[in-house]
């Protein structure tokens, strides 16, 4: 999730909001809500998501469904209610969280994880409804296939070309093709796209 004042501009948004995506990945993942009061209270921006596990919905278990709904969904309602609180009380900003291209893709293996995407869209959706009257916005940003290390584990050299050759583009999405988007919804200048979901991943979906 990216949380700002709303202070920046068009351009310093963007850099202000990619160097803490990049320092601060692995804290933003929270399922706790002291976690989550102490990432809003000490970043300005921060991305979590976590981790995509392939099994068939039939043979996805417990543990791994709870652990994909405990990172992405619990951590992101955690943020977004700490966020929203604060914000709120300062009487404007931007909230920007994390979901996924997956959740419009539909492939198979990935039920638990597309589902608990979803979830953290569907509270994006209706929180910015919910700060009706505040200034404050609420967004996600669903990336699809990107060159992180979360994206190749797991996965053999066969697999990731597959996912490659699924790009019209040629090529899988870099960090830095999804921070400027990131970076203009956390800016003054996005301050009339509200509740909705941007997809960012070169057209495969």
């Amino acid at each position: 999730m990216a949380e700002t004042n709303g202070n920046g501009n068009g351009n310093g948004a963007a850099s202000g909001v990619t160097a803490p995506l990049m320092l601060h990945g692995r804290v933003a993942i929270v399922g706790d809500p002291a976690p989550a009061k102490q990432l809003v209270s000490g970043i300005n921006a921060a991305h979590g998501d976590g981790h995509a596990i392939a099994p068939a919905l039939a043979e996805t278990s417990e543990a791994t469904y709870d652990a994909a709904f405990g990172v992405n969904a619990r951590g992101t309602f955690l943020c977004l209610r700490e966020a929203a609180n604060r914000l709120a009380r300062d009487g404007r900003g931007r909230i920007v969280t994390f979901s996924s291209s997956g959740v419009g893709s539909l492939r198979p293996g990935y039920a638990a994880y597309a589902a608990s995407k979803a979830a953290v869209e569907t509270m994006t959706r209706i929180l910015a409804k919910e700060l009706r009257g505040t200034g404050i916005t609420a967004n996600a940003v669903a990336p699809g296939s990107t060159a992180t290390p979360m994206f190749y584990n797991g996965k053999t050299e066969e697999e990731a070309e597959r996912y490659i050759a699924e790009a019209p583009l040629g090529r899988l999405g870099l960090p830095e093709d999804i921070a400027p988007l990131v970076g203009f919804l956390a800016s003054d200048a996005g301050g009339w796209v509200n509740a909705q979901v941007l997809r960012c991943n070169g057209g495969t979906i």
